[in-house]
């Protein structure tokens, strides 16, 4: 992942309504979740939902999918790991990580 898309991704996540979007679609894994049961779960509107789940989707950091009749949206978690990667990739100071070392953060 290249540093304008993490930048992009950091500042989609920068706001409580997205995060706890990226979060509950996380916890749903690969079932996710409609746009509907989201609103539900997360007391928000459906207006101020899709504005929030779209610019999650131009950070590349969930996927939408129809379903019959419905939205399906899921974490994209190839680019979330790109994100954490990216991240992470210099921790213990450009060696390879062993985690068993502390304050290793990997």
């Amino acid at each position: 992942m290249d540093e304008e898309k993490v930048v992009v991704a950091l500042g989609a996540l920068a706001h409580p309504m997205r995060l706890r979007v990226f979060r509950a679609l996380v916890v749903a894994g690969q079932t996710g979740l409609t746009p509907g049961a989201m609103c539900e779960s997360l007391g928000t509107p459906n207006a101020t939902l899709s504005f929030h789940l779209k610019e999650l989707s131009r950070a590349g950091l969930v996927t939408q999918e129809r379903a019959s009749r419905n939205l399906v949206y899921r974490a994209a978690y190839e680019s979330i790991n790109g994100l954490i990667a990216f991240l992470t990739e210099n921790c213990c100071e450009g060696m390879e990580c062993d985690v068993d070392a502390a304050p290793c953060i990997c």
